[in-house]
């Protein structure tokens, strides 16, 4: 399940150069923005990027505490309502790739994952994942740990790619479409300043 930590790197999903349209402010006066998705709790968050720096879609920055090359501060989080058409079009890949990097801490989630509670389990709140893939899923990691999302495909009979589900989950708590959290921060801790 989630557990909170500050973002160390972004990807980049939409780098407005003026900043908002609806801004305003005169342009002399307005900051590039940036539009991005930080690599371990999925946070999006708004970025100022220090002056005369040009940031590209899918570019990932160093956001954390010590020295930032490209980064002047961090505006905050950001609501997925406020993503730009730009941004909205680049997370599902971007939410790919950091899935694909990060895969041993996706399978530690099927490996441990526990229920909810006497009538629902974690793997019920997956796309595509029902009470006989739950069960499948269960059992085959009791025999032996899974090693890959290749290696949940190969053995739990008719599962939807595990690795397209994770993927698919995350966009949906992004969403806000979901009452439950597993790899997002909950929307009252969204709130918080970053």
């Amino acid at each position: 399940m989630f557990q909170r930590k500050k973002e160390e790197s972004a990807i980049v999903l939409d780098f407005l150069k003026n900043g908002y349209a609806s801004d305003r402010k005169p342009i002399h006066l307005k900051t590039s923005i940036a539009q991005a998705l930080g690599t371990t709790q999925f946070t999006l968050l708004e970025l100022v990027p220090k002056k005369g720096i040009f940031l590209q879609p899918q570019e990932e920055v160093y956001i954390g505490q010590d020295k930032r090359e490209k980064i002047h501060h961090i505006n905050g989080k950001l609501d997925f309502e406020k993503l730009s058409s730009t941004a909205r079009a680049e997370l599902e890949s971007t939410i790919t790739i950091i899935v694909k990097k990060e895969e041993k801490r996706f399978i530690d989630f099927f490996n441990n994952a526990n229920p909810i509670n006497t009538r629902i389990h974690t793997f019920e709140l997956l796309p595509g994942v029902g009470k006989k893939h739950m069960k499948e899923i269960v059992e085959k990691r009791e025999d032996e740990p899974f090693k890959s999302f290749e290696d949940i495909k190969s053995r739990v009979k008719l599962m939807p790619d595990p690795e397209k589900v994770v993927v698919k989950r995350i966009m949906q708590e992004l969403e806000g479409t979901e009452k439950h959290f597993l790899f997002v921060p909950p929307p009252r801790q969204e709130r918080d300043r970053y």
